[in-house]
């Protein structure tokens, strides 16, 4: 520096912050973290928990369970912001306020993201890109304006209320705080009170069952055929509600749905259990219902409970809820029933004559729940009620018709174009297997000899649809295609009936409880809105239907026809020899085909992946297995996931244990085949 020069002044450091205000500004800020996490995450997961108290009962999640997991919901989210925060004070207060506005920027981003997927059409990058940067807009505008800062700190109280509308609010309040459930007990009749089996399927339309004459396809369903030839099938049988909470309790209490509330005993003290259960033991199976109170028949704990579960199936709930994509929210898709080997359960049938019933795979497939009631199913001193409620065919689908299991992609769609007739093929394989099971129960009936005896019912609390544009059981389904949604099965074997009949009076679900207290004799002490079979029908033609309870629709029509299906590709079954290569194609599970173990009952039975994007849409490819074509498919839009196409192999005799070879081949418009490499 030249003499004489004057240094120029220098700013004096900045006063260190005191100590209260520092950690009255962390405060602040993990306050507003605590906000919006509130909003990202403890809001969503528990509006959507909250309407569905199934979820907790078919995991037979205890009081605590519940509330442990909401605790986990509210907190745990924001334990690693915190823990960030945290970390941030040892760099400084400009790297922690760096730090802070970063954190709050992905909050809103991520908000954005919940907020544009409801109120937009983008999906997918473009509505990442848009709330990335709704994201930096928020949080330069925080940083800006600490007006917004402040307005975030008094949202921290978010997560209370949160947590509060859920637990003393919500339908599914009623597992956490379970009010009084003193039922009505029914009183005793004259006359005999015969045993009663009832089986409640699940998601099966009445049009799955039929043939193209409109009986039940006994090629297909043999077992159901039997069934019908040995009862009155009420043809024009209805559930009441697409929605398993909702119907299930209309069936058992004889009531339509008035209220949203808990499928669970406290909501509805008055039901069939409490009705049969001065005179009748109690044997229930319940999935996703818990009507049965604990002083009439505390059901079996099952290995797929606790907060583990919870936790898992909450956390895929979580990655729905946050995706820039459409996805189907539903806690519905973790309502897969055991097999008797995760449960651990020893042979309690007898293996049947037909040698063509793979007994060995079914050992191993059935769900638990079924084989626990079969080996109930025995003669009593005491008039008992057998009751079942089985989640087949429900969704997953999973099994093939001999009963093998299969494995299949978690976001497989089952809507658009290609993917609700893959919807549709699952669905009726595993109605296949289905039929084994209602097989497997008119034996051991008839084998213990409780059949004759017994009052049998079997049933479905509500159908679904697979017409195209219309796939599911909400209201848009409802409307369109009510004839798959609520067109039910319903079969009643009374005690000694021998030949089967037909009966197409206008049956509804709330008929059934006064069916069955009539036919056992037993005064049902409240009103009911059903009316037993024994009296005339009722004389209105249309349907009471609902959507939402207390909010009845009109359902019009008679029994429906069974939908037209696609005639067989001549190809299938056929033996395909060597065929030229050209061009590739991707299947994700091609490695499952390199060991199969047949005699386990777990088969690669269902393929799926892409072609180049230079492979038209609608293009038909034939899927083969050592040789023989199992399934053609068309090429279709890709999914979220890049799936081009997926198709079933229902055949299992198809595989062979050990190396498998798959084979892709791409049909020519003249119907020449060209093989695909595949990778």
């Amino acid at each position: 520096m030249a003499e004489g020069t004057l240094a120029p002044p220098q700013a004096p450091p900045a006063p260190p912050e005191p100590p209260r205000a520092r950690w009255r500004g962390e405060v602040g800020r993990l306050l507003e973290v605590v906000a919006l996490v509130g909003l990202v995450v403890t809001q969503p997961l528990l509006d959507v928990l909250g309407r569905s108290p199934d979820f907790f009962l078919f995991h037979r999640a205890s009081r605590t369970d519940v509330l442990l997991l909401v605790a986990l919901i509210a907190i745990a989210p924001t334990v690693p912001f915190a823990l960030l925060g945290a970390a941030g004070l040892v760099a400084g207060r400009p790297a922690r306020a760096a730090l802070h506005t970063l954190i709050v920027g992905l909050l809103l981003a991520a908000l954005a993201v919940q907020v544009g997927r409801h109120l937009t059409p983008l999906r997918g990058v473009p509505l990442l890109l848009v709330a990335g940067l709704a994201g930096a807009a928020g949080a330069a505008a925080r940083r800006r304006w600490r007006a917004l800062a402040r307005v975030l700190r008094v949202a921290a109280v978010g997560p209370l209320v949160f947590v509060g509308l859920f637990v003393f609010a919500s339908p599914a309040s009623a597992v956490v705080l379970p009010r009084g459930h003193g039922g009505a007990a029914g009183v005793a009749g004259a006359g005999a009170h015969p045993p009663v089996v009832m089986i409640v399927l699940d998601e099966l339309p009445l049009v799955s069952l039929l043939g193209p004459d409109g009986k039940i396809d006994a090629a297909r369903y043999p077992h159901f055929a039997e069934l019908a030839g040995g009862s009155t099938w009420y043809r024009n049988a209805t559930g009441v509600s697409g929605w398993t909470p909702y119907a299930l309790p209309a069936m058992l209490t004889g009531r339509y749905p008035a209220e949203p509330v808990a499928p669970h005993y406290s909501r509805y003290p008055d039901n069939l259990f409490t009705a049969l259960g001065g005179l009748y033991d109690i044997k229930a199976e319940e999935s996703i219902t818990r009507l049965c109170p604990p002083s009439r028949c505390e059901q079996p704990a099952s290995p797929e409970q606790g907060l583990g579960v919870l936790t898992r199936e909450s956390g895929k709930l979580l990655r729905q809820v946050t995706a820039p994509v459409d996805s189907r929210i539903d806690p519905e898709d973790s309502y897969r029933e055991q097999t008797r080997a995760e449960a651990g359960l020893d042979a309690a049938e007898p293996v049947p004559d037909d040698p063509k019933f793979r007994w060995d795979t079914l050992d191993d497939s059935q769900p638990a729940r079924f084989t626990t009631f079969l080996a109930g199913l025995r003669p009593a001193n005491r008039p008992t009620l057998h009751f079942l409620h089985l989640l087949m065919p429900h969704s997953p689908w999973v099994y093939l018709p001999s009963g093998a299991h299969y494995t299949a992609p978690d976001d497989l769609r089952s809507d658009g174009t290609g993917w609700v007739d893959l919807a549709r093929a699952r669905h009726l394989a595993q109605l296949g297997y289905t039929d084994r099971l209602i097989g497997e129960t008119l034996r051991t009936l008839r084998a213990t000899g409780l059949y004759d005896q017994a009052l049998v019912l079997v049933t479905a609390d509500h159908g679904v649809s697979f017409r195209k544009d219309w796939q599911g059981r909400g209201l848009d389904a409802i409307t369109h295609a009510a004839d798959q949604v609520s067109w039910v099965p319903m079969f009643v074997k009374e005690p000694g009936q021998r030949a089967g009949r037909i009966d197409d009076r206008n049956w509804e679900h709330v008929d059934l409880l006064p069916t069955i207290a009539d036919e056992t004799h037993v005064r049902i002490p409240w009103r009911m809105d059903g009316r037993p079979a024994s009296q005339a029908p009722r004389e209105r033609a249309d349907k009471r239907f609902y959507d939402t309870p207390g909010q009845p629709l009109t359902i019009t029509g008679g029994v429906p026809s069974p939908p037209a299906s696609p005639a067989p590709d001549p190809l299938v079954g056929t033996h395909v020899g060597d065929r030229p290569a050209g061009g590739t194609a991707t299947v994700a599970n091609l490695a499952a085909f390199r060991d199969v173990d047949a005699a386990h009952g777990e088969l690669p039975a269902l393929v799926w992946g892409t072609v180049p994007a230079s492979v038209p849409d609608g293009t038909r490819l034939a899927v083969a297995v050592n040789g023989t074509v199992g399934a053609v498919v068309a090429v279709v839009p890709p999914d979220s996931a890049g799936r081009r196409f997926a198709a079933l192999l229902p055949d299992d005799r198809l595989f062979a244990a050990g190396a498998n070879r798959l084979d892709l081949y791409r049909i020519g418009g003249d119907g020449t085949l060209t093989r695909l490499t595949l990778s």
